[in-house]
């Protein structure tokens, strides 16, 4: 199969070309040992490289075989992971000033994007399921642009930090009658379509991490866009949050990435799927046919679990009171997964049952948009005390980094005593909105 960006930077770098140009280290080995190969293809726009934000060469030819086998038009290679893709995919799906239907349980990027876009958002609440934010339906969206016409575009997350995925091709119905867009954060589902696990064909902008779930370096992501978008939009808009220099070392990771999933690696998923399905078989966890099949979660005390898991040198993604969450990829293979299944017998006796559920945060007031809260003068006060105050940062457990509290909303009680419950530090400093802007809001309001 081919591999073009990575086939054409090995070929100049065999060619020993006079490197009178970035990055500084020519091509001679890093002060690194175990990057010792890396600065060899590290190369600079040069004719037979290509530009990425030019969309030619043979990086332009790499995001194509990505685009065909993700069955999409277009396929935009991102070096600043899957922030910078969404970033962008908010740029083009949303004419600065205007209304978002959002999917709460959203990345903290689309609360970034909101700030910088000066959008107004329209939140979107999961049901609650197995004590998680479960799947968005699209009776919920139908029922959300009724009441808001002017909403042109939807961004939902999917599948979620815990594997959840919603109805794509049912809600991008729902979204397209009414003339809108669909964008989705699919940064935790790049190896879905490898399993025949996912449709996204129908949304109009996905974003994908490759470096979460994929054997790709960090930072390395994919935008994928239907026809409503153009590859030059996607490069014009993804220039704006990325850097000038992307990283050929990268895109080249990118272009192999997709040469082995093709050939072989759909062959591992399935074998990591099944893996994983024994072992829920076998440990309490979450199930159903709306998760993904590699996505590993736990029921139990999640911080016990956590801490079990790590004294055994097994390090897991993701803690909660009621869960932990395990990746687990084409990567992890036979020994791997005897390993895991060990610690889990080893710790599970001890660490207690599945908590009580907590249900959903409660719904916050929005005081002042995005965009005030994000560039407002703002005060420090720690979190205990924060009571009435106005958040100007995101109050969010991380990972998964889905905020209790954004920009621009009043912190209650109700929320503070949520945090708590959850395990969240209530003596960490936060940054709130002056009152004086504050203030100064209302009088504009009321006048």
């Amino acid at each position: 199969m081919p591999t073009p960006l990575y086939d054409a930077l090995r070929v100049l770098a065999a060619q020993t070309p006079l490197r009178m140009h970035m990055p500084g280290h020519k091509g001679t080995p890093l002060p690194l040992p175990e990057l010792a190969g890396y600065a060899a293809l590290d190369f600079t726009e040069l004719s037979p490289t290509g530009d990425l934000f030019a969309g030619d060469g043979p990086i332009r030819e790499a995001e194509e075989l990505w685009a065909s086998c993700f069955h999409m038009p277009h396929c935009l290679f991102l070096t600043g992971g899957s922030t910078q893709g969404v970033l962008a995919a908010l740029t083009l799906a949303c004419p600065v000033g205007s209304t978002i239907l959002l999917d709460r349980n959203s990345h903290r990027s689309a609360y970034h994007a909101m700030a910088l876009l000066g959008l107004h958002p329209v939140y979107l609440y999961r049901p609650y399921w197995e004590d998680l934010p479960g799947p968005i339906t699209p009776d919920q969206v139908d029922r959300m642009l009724q009441d808001h016409p002017e909403i042109k575009t939807v961004f939902l997350t999917s599948p979620t930090y815990y594997g959840i995925q919603s109805d794509l091709p049912a809600l991008a119905q729902v979204i397209h009658r009414r003339g809108g867009y669909l964008v989705v954060d699919a940064a935790h589902g790049a190896h879905l379509p490898f399993l025949g696990s996912m449709d996204h064909t129908a949304a109009d902008l996905v974003v994908f991490s490759a470096h979460k779930t994929l054997p790709a370096p960090g930072q390395s992501a994919l935008l994928c866009a239907g026809g409503a978008f153009s590859h030059r939009q996607l490069r014009r808009a993804a220039a704006i949050y990325g850097s000038s220099s992307p990283s050929y070392p990268m895109m080249a990771a990118l272009d192999c990435c997709r040469d082995w999933l093709e050939q072989e690696g759909h062959i591992a998923y399935h074998k990591t799927a099944y893996q994983v399905a024994q072992l829920r078989q076998d440990f309490p966890a979450l199930t159903g046919d709306a998760l993904d099949p590699c996505r590993l979660v736990i029921l139990g005390d999640g911080f016990a679990l956590r801490d079990g898991l790590e004294a055994q040198n097994v390090f897991p993604e993701l803690a909660d009171r009621g869960h932990v969450v395990l990746i687990c990829t084409c990567a992890d293979r036979q020994a791997q997964f005897d390993r895991l299944r060990r610690a889990l017998y080893a710790i599970l006796p001890q660490t207690g049952s599945h908590s009580q559920p907590l249900g959903p945060p409660p719904e916050p007031e929005l005081v002042l948009s995005p965009r005030q809260a994000q560039f407002s003068p703002t005060e420090a006060c720690v979190l205990s005390r924060a009571a009435g105050r106005i958040s100007a940062c995101q109050i969010a457990p991380y990972p998964p980094g889905i905020p209790v509290i954004a920009p621009g909303e009043r912190i209650t009680k109700k929320t503070i005593a949520y945090l708590s419950q959850i395990g969240y530090n209530m003596e960490t400093e936060i940054q709130t909105v002056s009152f004086s802007v504050y203030r100064q809001s209302r009088f504009s309001e009321e006048g």
